[in-house]
């Protein structure tokens, strides 16, 4: 477990509810806590939309993985689409 760092510091909630945490922190999301009332926790978190879930599932983290590993070892090339469009034709598959 890291060090515990414990840091206070004192800041005004203006007339709009608003506090400034820092520009460090602009534009992160964070989940507040309100455990208690005038008690708050905010931590900056990374929110993944519900509709992205399925590329963080372990299966497709693990295709990913090979598919860029493939992709940094092989030189990318131009394709001949005549012969992609044949070869679609008739049903045969290419070479990587």
């Amino acid at each position: 477990m890291g060090a515990v760092i414990d840091r206070q510091v004192i800041k005004s909630i203006g007339s709009s509810g608003q506090i400034s945490l820092g520009k460090e922190y602009a534009g992160r999301q964070v989940l507040v806590e309100n455990p208690e009332p005038g008690v708050w926790m905010i931590r900056t978190a990374t929110v993944i939309p519900d509709n992205e879930k399925w590329m963080h599932a372990p299966a497709l983290k693990k295709d990913l993985t090979a598919a860029l590993a493939w992709a940094q070892k092989t030189p990318a090339k131009a394709s001949d689409l005549f012969k992609l469009k044949m070869a679609k034709a008739h049903g045969t598959k290419r070479k990587a």
